[in-house]
């Protein structure tokens, strides 16, 4: 069913919505190691990763965009 709904499986979608989640709390001034750890992430090494694997950008350019 998610792959008929969104396109990808669960496990995509669940790392997008991990990403989605720590872009909003770096957005709310909330530095990104500490967002990688709100949203689920093991390490900001893991979020800054996951970010340029998702995204092609580093997490930097995309909070900035």
């Amino acid at each position: 069913m998610c792959r008929r709904q969104f396109g990808y499986g669960p496990k995509m979608l669940a790392r997008i919505l991990r990403l989605q989640s720590a872009l909003g709390l770096a957005d709310s001034s909330i530095p990104a190691a500490q967002a990688a750890g709100m949203a689920g992430f093991a390490d900001q090494a893991h979020l800054i990763r996951e970010a340029h694997e998702l995204t092609g950008r580093t997490f930097g350019q995309l909070v900035t965009v």
